[in-house]
């Protein structure tokens, strides 16, 4: 079963005009000498056509320019854009728009074949078809060339060619006042719809070169990150699957009561496993995943289960022949991932070592963890298609039900009640057969939490390896730094563990050292 995958110009100018008024301006430019018009098409087009003038017209470098005068046209001559299939794109309101950028600076809406002749005009015509009330498209700062905003690349040119701007104001955005009120509206829409997050934000590159490499953390590291709260989804709510959807919009589990259903199989969880898991979520700002060892008992007799409807095993299994039983699934041991999201090769060499080290053990694969280090202990889109495709891996090619645990770990979420993290399962029930392309339904999962006797030696030498692999890492929590006005990240880690230690206080001592070389470390 592999890891999951990640959940993997600056500068601005003066005074601005509203993206109105910029198809205005370049079907005036189409009509000066040496601009080339560009056509309409379908009706798509708004304003004249892709034709730009350089800095020579307007005097050369410190001339009265304005970013009407700059065009996509402009950019592609000057080198700060090169024409390509796809590398334009909107999102808006949970829908994705791409196009394709023309030689000769006009867009071409890949799922019509329609063609634009400004940013303005394609975002306008795909806006309004989300939500017809939308009166303008806020082109250049709604579309991004390769990921990043249009009004970037603009900017970049002004600063380039006004050498009057004074510094501070080549640092603001291209955006007049009335667009940026405008975007704010967008991007307040789109957090309650999709569930962005400014967690998801921070993976993305800042405004730097358009190729240049960034930690996905970008957030000083220690500092806590005081984020807009992702907002969930209902089930109910996602209707048939989408793919311009966002795949970190997170979803509400589902409990096997609500839809009148039996947890087809009982869970117990050592203490030990939450203990390793809740530490390594702690270390850092980033995701980190791990895999889950334990024991799947079918024939452990627990009750009556009462009828089990169609679609709770999956495909291909004869839930008559579990009706009698309550099958019980054992989590003994957590094997944190000692590696990053996207990095294959390490990955794999890990995945290796999980593997042998549960055949050591006599253990059997049965799950797997991750954390949203800032958001709610919730699946997202993308969570909820990995456990169903882990789930299929373990059943293999067997009529027999293994089932395939999620944990999700949540430990720097602001709106958990203390500093104890938030620690959810969840299992994924295939959709219902009349909508089988649809997303599978995240279920609650109850479990029974088992309290160690002792931390063992594997537990605290994971815990050491760990402290190891993150030392001197960018996204190291600083634990000595203050958490919130009463505790330190170091003393909020210490509290949230408290409460999966084993009843054996004995080692006391030793994690007094592990803490002291984790202090030291950050």
């Amino acid at each position: 079963m592999a890891a999951p995958e990640p959940l993997s110009p600056a500068g601005g100018a003066g005074e601005e005009a509203p993206d109105e008024d910029e198809d205005e301006a370049e079907a005036e430019d189409s009509e000066r000498p040496g601009a080339s018009g560009g056509a309409r098409s379908g009706g798509g087009g708004g304003g004249g056509g892709g034709g730009g003038v350089g800095p020579g017209s307007c005097g050369g470098p410190g001339g009265a320019l304005t970013r009407r005068a700059v065009t996509l046209r402009v950019l592609l001559k000057d080198a700060l854009l090169e024409p390509g299939a796809g590398v334009l794109s909107i999102y808006y309101l949970g829908k994705k728009f791409v196009g394709d950028l023309q030689p000769d600076g006009r867009i071409v809406w890949q799922e019509t074949g329609q063609v634009f002749n400004s940013p303005s005009a394609w975002a306008t015509h795909c806006k309004k078809l989300v939500n017809p009330a939308k009166k303008s498209g806020c082109g250049w700062a709604s579309v991004k060339y390769k990921g990043q905003k249009l009004d970037k690349y603009k900017a970049a040119w002004l600063r380039r060619n006004q050498l009057h701007i004074p510094a501070a104001a080549a640092d603001e955005s291209p955006a007049s006042e009335g667009e940026e009120e405008e975007l704010m509206m967008e991007e307040e829409e789109e957090e309650v719809l999709t569930g962005a997050s400014a967690e998801d934000k921070s993976r993305r590159p800042p405004v730097k070169g358009a190729s240049e490499p960034v930690h996905p953390e970008a957030t000083p590291p220690g500092k806590r990150v005081e984020n807009k709260i992702r907002v969930p989804v209902r089930y109910c709510m996602l209707g048939s699957r989408d793919s311009a959807r966002n795949p970190h919009t997170l979803v509400e589990v589902t409990s096997f009561a609500a839809i009148n259903k039996f947890q087809p199989f009982n869970v117990a969880i050592s203490s030990n496993v939450l203990f390793l898991l809740d530490f390594h979520s702690h270390l850092t700002r980033s995701q980190v995943v791990g895999y889950l060892g334990g024991r799947w008992d079918i024939n452990s007799q627990s009750g009556y289960l009462g009828p089990v409807g169609r679609g709770v095993f999956g495909a291909g299994v004869d839930v008559h022949a579990f009706s009698h039983l309550r099958a019980a699934l054992t989590v003994l041991r957590a094997f944190p991932c000692r590696s990053r999201l996207g990095d294959a090769d390490t990955a794999a060499t890990m995945e290796e070592e999980i593997y042998q080290s549960l055949l050591l053990r006599g253990l059997s694969l049965v799950g797997w963890y991750h954390s949203h280090p800032y958001s709610p202990a919730l699946p997202s889109l993308q969570d909820i298609d990995a456990q169903m495709e882990y789930q299929l891996r373990l059943q293999g090619s067997s009529n027999g039900f293994q089932p395939c645990l999620a944990l999700l770990c949540s430990p720097y979420y602001s709106g958990n009640p203390g500093p104890e993290s938030k620690i959810s399962p969840f299992w994924v029930m295939p959709p219902p057969e009349q909508r089988p392309s649809d997303y599978g339904i995240p279920m609650d999962v109850e479990m029974a939490y088992v309290q160690d006797g002792f931390l063992t030696n594997d537990v605290l030498h994971e815990m050491m390896l760990l402290v190891e692999f993150y030392k001197g890492a960018p996204d190291l929590v600083r634990f000595q730094e203050p958490w919130n006005q009463e505790h330190t990240y170091l003393d909020k880690l210490k509290i949230s563990l408290a409460s999966r230690t084993p009843k054996d206080q004995g080692l006391c001592h030793v994690l007094e050292q592990v803490y002291s070389v984790l202090k030291q470390g950050s």
